[in-house]
């Protein structure tokens, strides 16, 4: 059994480990109205909140000097696995740092209202320490805070990250800075399997330390993929060895504004040993104009009349150079990157440029196609999908390429970022119904701002929510926040996406009948404090305090 029989017996304890006061939750609709002063959730301050958690009243004490992360001797994953020793030290940092620096740390002997261990067992024969998170990794744990010492069981090492989060969040301090835990018993297990954030670093460049700096959000809050929008119309900063001249001509700066082969891999790396995916993204046909800086004959030449304007659409669909182009390109992205998905957009195909031309023209003519684009846009789309399957690759694809009714592989992801509640509710119910997987963002753009608590939307937000059998819903692989890049860079993108989007993080793992805003706005104000006192720059939810405010400037 996971909980101590002590807890059959206890009640459950009110433990917020923050010294906010006054707090108000913002009633949007009555802003004039008095608003209830922010109160102790009775699951303290976990973020996202556990499948299930029982939390006692009776609490042990955490020394910096006498506590100790240990493997479990039943555990598959000992000290050779370098990435649960490389999250002990993280987490030991997390919890202790701030006592370290304050002369918390000397050596005693420990008392008898203290816990001195962690034991990490690793459950399953094959624990994927060496190996990467993938969409059917088992990300469940148990986490059992009793005497003589703390049980973390996972049958993955996966799980085991997200149980050291939700460790490090059980703790609190007193007014002089004392470390406590209480007896706890929690069993925990994500809703939806894909919980992702997209980032875009071509509308503006992201230098890596920005990038880091959001993997290690991404990780506090249990997110696991990270949607990498590398490349888009305004720059191609992706540096590819097959095709350097990519990003020598087309990003912002051949040197200063570009990511590296090593950059990539360190990226990758980073994230997996959080325990994140990397999925990039590199859309096409449109969306392409800094692509054709690099590569000729590329993009489509646009005319005016009877003679080419100078300016370039889409990708060209009728030459077989573009097809051997994108075989070499596509190569080289599948060895780089080791995940089993990569994103091809197929998103807002303006066909002007296609319609000017008048080979393209006569293309349509030659297929039968008509005056119907979106029949030449599903040739090239089709022909693309031939070519990434010959790479051992799984794809994912924005929501018209499934609308133009391009032929899809039974194992497609379908990301749906278009419409109104409705419409994206009906697309939805769409997409399952013809039996294929799909994930939503159209309710979780983030870098659409109001003024208030635009969390809220976010949280109330349901990628299930569409009419549909269970068959349908099981369909749902879960959805991603998104913070397009026209208005971000390093200077205001993590306040602008934290913790906005640790309200979508919660809504993809946690139960869902998980619903109390009042609730979450008690723990999720606690869990933005813990976060600035991490380092991340995390903007307010309303007006507070934090004990330990940022100190970053």
């Amino acid at each position: 059994m996971l909980a101590s029989p002590r807890l059959a017996v206890l009640g459950l304890l009110l433990c917020v480990c923050s010294g906010l006061q006054h707090n108000r939750v913002l009633d949007e609709e009555e802003e004039e109205q008095d608003r209830p002063v922010l109160q102790a959730s009775k699951s303290g301050s976990l973020w996202p909140l556990p499948q299930k958690v029982l939390i006692s009243q009776v609490p042990f004490k955490l020394i910096a000097s006498s506590f100790r992360f240990v493997d479990a001797k039943e555990s598959s994953a000992g000290a050779s696995c370098s990435l649960l020793q490389d999250a002990y030290r993280r987490y030991y940092e997390y919890m202790f740092g701030s006592s370290r620096r304050h002369g918390q740390g000397r050596s005693r002997k420990p008392g008898r209202s203290e816990l001195t261990e962690l034991r990490v067992w690793i459950t399953s024969p094959h624990s994927d320490c060496d190996g990467y998170p993938g969409v059917t990794s088992d990300e469940s744990y148990e986490l059992s805070v009793d005497q003589p010492f703390a049980i973390l069981k996972a049958p993955t090492v996966w799980g085991a990250l997200h149980g050291l989060e939700t460790f490090s969040q059980l703790l609190y301090e007193d007014e002089y800075g004392a470390k406590s835990i209480n007896i706890t018993a929690i069993s925990d297990f994500p809703r939806f399997a894909h919980r992702g954030i997209l980032l875009d670093s071509s509308r503006h460049f992201l230098p890596i330390k920005v990038i880091l700096a959001n993997l290690e959000t991404m990780a506090m809050n249990k997110f696991n993929v990270f949607h990498w929008h590398i490349v888009d119309d305004p720059s191609f900063p992706y540096l590819s060895r097959t095709f350097p001249q990519l990003s020598q001509k087309g990003a912002y700066h051949p040197y200063t504004h570009v990511y590296t082969p090593a950059d990539v891999k360190m990226v990758i790396e980073f994230a997996r040993l959080r325990g994140i995916r990397v999925v990039p993204e590199f859309d096409t046909p449109g969306h392409t104009q800094s692509w054709g800086k690099g590569q000729p004959d590329l993009l489509t030449p646009c005319y005016s009349g009877s003679k080419p304007s100078g300016s370039f659409g889409p990708v060209n669909p009728i030459l077989n150079t573009t097809y051997d182009f994108m075989k070499q390109f596509f190569t080289e992205i599948s060895s780089v990157f080791p995940d089993a998905y990569v994103h091809l957009g197929g998103d807002e195909v303006d066909f002007s440029c296609w319609k000017s031309n008048p080979n393209i023209t006569k293309f349509m003519v030659q297929q039968g196609f008509g005056l119907d684009y979106s029949k030449l846009e599903s040739f090239y789309i089709q022909k693309l999908l031939d070519i990434v399957t010959t790479t051992k690759k799984g794809y994912m694809i924005w929501q018209e390429v499934f609308d133009n009714g391009v032929k899809l592989k039974p194992d497609t992801l379908i990301h749906v970022w278009k419409g109104t509640q409705k419409q994206y509710q009906e697309e939805m119910a769409h997409i399952t119904s013809s039996g294929y997987q799909t994930l939503l963002s159209t309710p979780w753009y983030l870098n659409r701002i109001s003024y208030g608590q635009d969390w809220l939307v976010a949280y109330k937000a349901d990628p299930q929510d569409f009419k549909g059998t269970e068959a349908q819903k099981k369909l749902v692989i879960g959805g991603e926040a998104c913070l397009w890049g026209e208005y971000v860079d390093a200077t205001n993108l993590t306040p602008r996406l934290w913790p906005r989007a640790s309200a979508v993080a919660e809504r993809l793992w946690s139960a869902k009948n998980v619903t109390d805003i009042n609730d979450a706005y008690n723990r999720l104000s606690v869990h933005r404090c813990r976060m600035v006192e991490r380092g991340i720059p995390a903007e307010p939810l309303f007006y507070s305090y934090c004990r330990h405010e940022y100190r970053g400037i």
